[in-house]
């Protein structure tokens, strides 16, 4: 036998070997197989059920659903809510009353008996509907006060009356009204005047001078009134104290001296302090509707409070595009204006089937429901009333809702599979 031949012989049972090996392998590898194989499948099978059961419980179970939904309240609130203050009814489950147009006659009546009454937007002050209510003040003759700055003027005797001259103004040269009500006088003497007009002390001057001069003739003029004023706060430009004078004080007239209220005060919510109580005056209707008893007259200490509008809004929430707070202009906002503002309701997450407006006035809740499906319910929702606070939601489409379902479960059926797939996976795997 040559070498080539033996060497030829040696390689093959080389070779013959190796494949012996291979195939001694392969044959472990396919007694192993089906065991791994099972394991896999039974690992999958285990994903795949985990995560079905986890999605049939997020559907089946609504507190899964991630973000709020209004399918809980289709008839009712889904949770007991406040009745009217001072009554003895427990809270209980609010029914949702549908909109309509009798449903919108009765809230706009509503509305305007609310705010006469002075409840509106949950304030406690009286609307100053009739002006009788309002004690006024006596502005036919002022009376004198500590403070005051009179001029008294005797004709024919200059050398009593103090010369005002070019360098003194009126208030320089005149007599001041001392704190305890009193003025002096030359051949009068301290004459008290705090709580006479000024008619009066002139008639008390002549009195008391009538022995030194001959029929006196005398004039008493005020030329600084400063012991009464009324105070205006709040939205106006030029907010402190406003001082009385002889011309009649009304509120329009103290507001017009503050500089005039700003852009963004509540025009319909002017709150009026007058001993110790608080009335609510509307310059809205004064402005819009003439109503002249709103115009109140004002006396010494009068406080006049005009409010912002941040507490007038009304909050959209729920599939709008733009959802928020918006204030109220002129506490004037339906429904079909609020939407609009929040850019109207997502077209692609949004059942315009329900829409919500939830209300909660003095204690009471109150819920309705508006069908906007149809483009022509935009008429009620037009003519449908809004108060300060109120709440609107746009429900969440049902199609929306389970893709936000299965947007949240991907994300863990994904880990879970790729934890199937390592060499220790967490279902059936070996430890």
């Amino acid at each position: 036998m040559s070498r080539f031949t033996t060497d030829r012989i040696a390689h093959c049972g080389a070779s013959n070997g190796a494949v012996r090996a291979t195939d001694a392998s392969g044959l472990d590898a396919r007694a192993a197989g089906p065991a791994t194989r099972a394991d896999a499948t039974r690992s999958g099978g285990l994903v795949r059920t985990a995560v079905i059961a986890f999605a049939a419980a997020a559907i089946g179970g609504c507190t899964l659903i991630p973000g709020t939904s209004g399918s809980l309240m289709r008839e009712e609130s889904s949770v007991p809510l406040p009745v009217t203050e001072g009554t003895d009814t427990v809270p209980a489950n609010v029914k949702l009353k549908p909109i309509t147009a009798e449903l919108i006659i009765e809230q706009h009546q509503a509305k305007e008996s609310r705010f006469r009454s002075g409840k509106a937007g949950g304030q406690t002050a009286t609307r100053a509907s009739d002006p009788k209510k309002i004690p006024g003040f006596d502005y036919q003759d002022y009376k004198l006060g500590p403070g005051d700055i009179i001029n008294v003027i005797v004709w024919d005797h200059p050398e009593i009356t103090i010369p005002a001259g070019s360098y003194r103004s009126a208030e320089q040269s005149g007599t001041l009204v001392a704190e305890d009500g009193t003025i002096f006088f030359p051949f009068a003497g301290v004459v008290k005047v705090a709580g006479l007009t000024t008619r009066e002390v002139r008639q008390v001057l002549a009195k008391r001078m009538a022995s030194v001069i001959e029929n006196v003739q005398l004039d008493v003029r005020i030329v600084s009134f400063r012991s009464k004023r009324v105070y205006v706060v709040g939205e106006v430009a030029k907010p402190g104290l406003q001082p009385i004078d002889d011309i009649r004080m009304t509120l329009v007239e103290a507001i017009n001296r503050a500089g005039n209220i700003t852009e963004e005060a509540d025009h319909g919510n002017v709150l009026l302090t007058r001993n110790g109580q608080t009335w609510r005056v509307d310059l809205q209707a004064l402005y819009e509707e003439g109503d002249v008893s709103q115009n109140v007259l004002l006396q010494p200490g009068d406080i006049i409070n005009v409010p912002d509008r941040q507490l007038n809004k009304v909050f959209v929430l729920g599939e709008v595009r733009n959802p928020g707070s918006f204030v109220m202009n002129k506490r004037r906002t339906t429904l079909a204006e609020a939407l609009s503002d929040a850019g109207f309701v997502n077209q692609s997450t949004s059942d315009p089937a329900w829409v919500y407006v939830m209300r909660s006035d003095n204690g009471s809740a109150e819920l309705f429901h508006l069908n906007a499906r149809s483009p022509d319910a935009l008429l009620l929702a037009e003519r449908f009333p809004l108060l300060p606070r109120d709440v609107v939601y746009v429900d969440v489409a049902a199609i929306a809702r389970w893709n936000r379902v299965v947007s949240n479960i991907l994300p863990t059926s994904q880990m879970l599979q790729l934890t199937s797939e390592t060499r220790y996976p967490l279902f059936g795997g070996r430890q």
